[in-house]
């Protein structure tokens, strides 16, 4: 997918909504359980109700990986069914020395036919780049993440006063263009998100942390926008797990539905 592509559906949408399929065999409804696949039948019901309001939907693969073999059909099923004017994002943050990022890269955009992975930055420009040679696929960089750990390495200064997470992406806009590159960008860290977004004024980022992590979306896209909106919002628990009775579908809907119309009021606004 392009970027004008994924710009058009978020017009279209007037959306930003990435739902995070994060398929937990412990949190499905019940009446799903005794199916062949109750994983790729959640994840079905999920994708048909909230497919209105996405523009963009990530997989997390160590749901899928954790169940083995089925697990990996259930994953390929879910990628397969996925609306194809939608962005299929594989979080499966890898990130290796090159020749094995390049099996990698060629696993989940040629096999699974992901639209973009996440990678860890950590090896350098040679783990990175070998994600970057697919035509209308993404990488997408983690920088600053959503969860309490971030603090640990990402927040670190260097002698020329410089956060590692920003040296992340700076050095990572020198490896591919807007085209090619997103950034993970945390909805938790929402007073950076100005700063961060003068770092990297082009890309867009996906900001995970909306929703049961407590991300601020009106501040986030209040500092995070750009001039093609720059921004896949991702909702998970909040959206998947809204209920755990026989209306999961519907009740992950209007949960949906609430996000896409307060996106829409800032696009508008932008």
């Amino acid at each position: 997918m392009t970027r004008a592509d994924l710009f058009a559906q978020i017009k279209q949408k007037q959306s930003y909504l990435c739902v995070g399929l994060d398929a937990d065999v412990a949190k499905l409804p019940g009446h799903l359980l005794s199916l062949a696949d109750p994983i790729f039948e959640f994840n079905k019901q999920i994708i048909d109700a909230t497919r209105p309001f996405a523009v963009a939907y990530k997989p997390n693969l160590a749901f899928y990986e954790a169940l083995g073999a089925a697990g990996w059909e259930s994953l390929r099923k879910t990628i397969a069914y996925i609306p194809r004017e939608c962005l299929v994002i594989a979080d499966a943050k890898r990130g290796d020395i090159g020749n094995t990022s390049h099996l990698y890269a060629k696993a989940f955009f040629e096999t699974l036919g992901a639209d973009a992975v996440t990678v860890a930055p950590y090896m350098g420009e040679d783990s990175i780049k070998p994600f970057v040679g697919f035509p209308g696929k993404w990488v997408i960089v983690l920088a600053h993440t959503s969860n309490p750990g971030s603090q640990d390495f990402q927040v670190v200064r260097d002698d020329q006063g410089e956060l590692l997470f920003e040296k992340v992406i700076r050095k990572a806009r020198q490896w591919a263009t807007p085209d090619q590159l997103m950034f993970v960008v945390g909805a938790t860290h929402a007073d950076r998100m100005g700063a961060i977004r003068a770092l990297a004024p082009e890309h867009f980022f996906l900001v995970p942390g909306v929703g049961a992590q407590g991300g601020d979306l009106q501040a986030i896209s209040k500092q995070g926008m750009n001039a093609q909106c720059g921004l896949l919002v991702n909702a998970s628990r909040s959206i998947l797990y809204a209920s755990s009775g026989e209306d999961f579908a519907e009740a992950a809907k209007s949960e949906a539905q609430k996000l896409q119309a307060e996106m829409a009021r800032y696009l508008a606004g932008a």
